[in-house]
């Protein structure tokens, strides 16, 4: 980017910035101070590159994903409208070459972004000050990279990044594990029992009863496990216990700190661009638009909403989910009287005139992930409505068809996408494997099978950290598998599950 390039809001952007942030305060929207700047497309794409952020540690993905994104511009296929951080204050980029409907059209969408960090509760414990922390990691990278070299370094991080996802997301909104060993009872050994007490230091000296104690405690410890439960944050597992290098460990707690950044974003795709549609939408369309704006508008918001075959569109299905909770609040179609309703003609009909959907949408944004928004909201007659399907591949008929409509198997399919990104749910079971101490991971099969490629590679990075050989179970044609990796080769085992 060009440094001295001033990059701050034209006066007319000014203007138009002040007139959109009243109308989102004047619907509620409650936000961080946003500062918007205006980038060219080619700077832009080098933003988006580095993840939203203008400073990032040197490695090769950020210069893929920016010729990825460079490509589909110069041919016409993609174009960034917007791109907002979750900070305080909140950054955004507007594009330059925008029509003045576009920038409004961002800025209303914005607004409802960091309405939503800000009051959301994924995002209760991200780092509000992660603009300084990306450039505070990216100083350290730079100077271990002064130290140890290019290669090395990006080697490891290449490791790292196939890792990345292997956290619990859920951690943060637990209280951290207490560090601090729990105090152990002491052992305690009798000896040989005698009735003469002036006898016992004869028949059970010191060094006897020592010994003893000694022999009991390591048993004791035998018996612990390492860990005492499975652990799914792998990454902070190995931190914590491989036998990694000063430097690797420093790398390997950027990478996870920022997988934790970022997680809240990808648990809440769909709430968040849904919430931020539907205010764009609203300000837009009630208060922000020109007569002669119309048109553009119309344009390229139904391109933002386009959805095609086989694709789930986070900005419609979100848009369109909060418009179904509100009209359901307004109209009182909730509760015991409308669920027990068998009268499909007096459930169409049904309106109470509650006008509670507005207040009912504010508390929504502040308590839902994607997961719990689309189990507790998407009913079937919403499914209906947006003519939701299940797809896949007829090996038969050798084409993708849709498979189902039945609206309990939409569902299903919908969450499980959604549940831990989509990925298999993997966990650290033991870190001294048959005593040898080896790593032995877990599969919790819960319907994401593991790819096997993507298995044998990532055990591959997993035992170079460890330095010892690295195991996973999973399930394979129902049956349990034993994936291990030595350092050398690939060898399965068949196991009890």
């Amino acid at each position: 980017m060009n440094e001295n390039k001033d990059t701050r809001l034209p006066p007319h952007l000014r203007d138009i910035q002040r007139e959109i942030e009243g109308y989102a305060r004047e619907f509620g929207l409650d936000f961080y101070e946003t500062i918007f700047e205006v980038l060219g497309y080619d700077e832009i794409n080098m933003v988006a590159a580095y993840g939203g952020f203008p400073n990032r540690y040197p490695h090769w993905r950020f210069g893929m994903e920016y010729e990825q994104l460079s490509k589909g511009y110069e041919y016409g296929l993609s174009k960034i409208y917007e791109m907002v951080i979750n900070n305080n204050p909140s950054y955004a980029y507007l594009l330059e070459s925008n029509m003045d409907v576009d920038q409004k059209l961002v800025m209303a969408h914005v607004y409802g972004h960091v309405d939503f960090f800000k009051n959301n509760f994924s995002f209760q414990h991200t780092n509000r000050k992660m603009m300084d922390e990306m450039a505070n990691h990216a100083t350290r990278l730079r100077r271990i990279i002064d130290r140890v070299g290019i290669e090395p370094v990006e080697a490891f991080i290449d490791r790292c990044f196939s890792l990345e996802n292997l956290i619990n997301q859920h951690a943060p909104h637990f209280p951290p594990k207490s560090r601090e060993e729990e105090t152990e009872k002491p052992i305690e050994v009798r000896g040989f029992r005698t009735d003469r007490e002036y006898m016992s230091h004869f028949i059970n000296p010191k060094e006897f009863l020592d010994a003893e104690r000694k022999k009991l405690e390591d048993a004791r410890d035998a018996k612990k496990k390492f860990p005492e439960k499975p652990e799914r944050d792998v990454l902070l597992f190995l931190i914590e216990n491989a036998p990694l290098e000063r430097w690797e460990a420093d790398v390997l707690s950027v990478v996870r700190e920022e997988a934790y950044y970022f997680a809240p974003q990808a648990q809440t795709k769909i709430a968040n661009e849904g919430w931020a549609s539907y205010w764009h939408s609203t300000i837009m369309t009630t208060r922000a638009l020109k007569d002669a704006e119309i048109i553009d508008y119309a344009d390229h918001h139904s391109g933002t909403m386009g959805t095609r075959p086989g694709a789930i569109n986070p900005y419609k299905l979100g848009i369109e989910l909060w418009r179904h909770i509100e009209d359901r609040w307004n109209k009182g179609r909730f509760g015991k009287e409308y669920d027990e309703c068998d009268d499909l003609r007096a459930r169409r009909a049904w309106d109470r005139k509650l006008g509670l959907g507005r207040q009912k949408i504010f508390e929504v944004r502040k308590h839902y992930n994607d997961v719990t928004f689309i189990d507790e909201f998407l009913t079937a007659d919403f499914a209906a409505e947006q003519k939701l399907f299940v797809y896949g591949f007829n090996e038969k008929a050798n084409r993708w068809e849709i498979l189902d409509r039945e609206f309990q198997k939409v569902k299903k399919k919908l969450l499980q996408q959604l549940t831990n990104f989509g990925q298999p749910i993997i966990e650290v079971v033991d870190g001294n494997f048959e005593n040898r101490g080896e790593l032995l991971l877990a599969h919790r099969h819960d319907g994401v099978d593991l790819r096997i490629d993507y298995a044998k590679d990532t055990l591959v990075n997993l035992q170079a950290m460890w330095r010892r050989p690295v195991g996973i179970v999973t399930r394979v044609d129902g049956k349990g598998v034993l994936m291990r990796y030595d350092g050398r080769d690939h060898t399965d085992r068949k196991v009890e599950l």
